[in-house]
């Protein structure tokens, strides 16, 4: 199957799928367990948020899931395709195509314009310039920033380097995006901006994304609530 058709019949499958998936770390002469069985699965255009006291295993769960960390045991599927038991060269080209990632600070690069911090991943994947720049411009548009383009990290405010943060998720139009606390390195009313646009353009775009937050508030605004505690996962009503 060539490229284009693989793209086309994964687009199609359920974007995110994980089934009894376990992990576990060395303490001492035994193993503390994190996570005990996490079952759940996310839809195309669904925003979930994943809630938990510190140190139930969020991060470590979004880390599993975005191919940064191994698990112990289960099933994870990233549109169709089966994420573990890969090689390297295969876990990036799995990570490059299907998943985006927003963190809490926005790990832009500081030498290149709003513009450049989108267009060289896409270059990166082998699109072309022309390409690449329509994308970038599209995306900064949708996030408010069509204006600031050509400006560096440094000349833009908080929540704007969060909002190209956003956009250079999505440049690569990944099925899933995961985003550890977007918007805890920001004051309440930026935050709320900022995820103004994130949900708007998640929405836009049919990504399935999962969220991980400590702000109930936030939380509430999204399709669903999943908690994460003692190792588990259940649907918070």
């Amino acid at each position: 199957m060539n490229d284009a058709l693989a793209r086309s019949s994964a687009t199609a499958a359920v974007p995110l799928e994980v089934v009894d998936l376990r992990k576990s770390f060395p303490q001492g002469e035994e193993r503390l367990e994190v996570l005990r069985g996490i079952d759940f699965s996310l839809a195309a255009g669904e925003i979930v948020a994943l809630v938990g006291p510190s140190g139930a295993g969020k991060s470590t769960l979004l880390q599993i899931i975005g191919l940064l960390e191994q698990a112990d045991s289960g099933t994870l599927r990233l549109s169709g395709h089966d994420a573990f038991g890969l090689d390297d060269g295969a876990r990036t080209r799995l990570r490059r195509d299907y998943l985006g990632f927003v963190y809490q600070f926005h790990h832009l690069l500081p030498e290149f314009s709003a513009l450049e911090n989108l267009t060289l991943p896409s270059m990166l994947a082998g699109e072309g310039k022309t390409h690449a720049l329509r994308r970038a411009d599209d995306l900064l548009a949708r996030v408010g920033l069509a204006e600031r383009r050509t400006h560096r990290p440094a000349q833009l405010s908080g929540g704007e380097q969060q909002r190209v943060a956003i956009a250079r998720a999505l440049v690569n139009s990944p099925t899933v995006l995961l985003a550890d606390e977007p918007t805890g390195n920001l004051d309440p009313e930026t935050a709320d901006g900022v995820f103004n646009y994130l949900l708007s353009v998640v929405r836009e775009t049919q990504t399935a994304a999962l969220i991980a937050t400590h702000n109930p508030e936030l939380a509430r605004r999204m399709d669903r609530i999943l908690r994460l505690e003692d190792g588990h996962v259940v649907e918070q009503a």
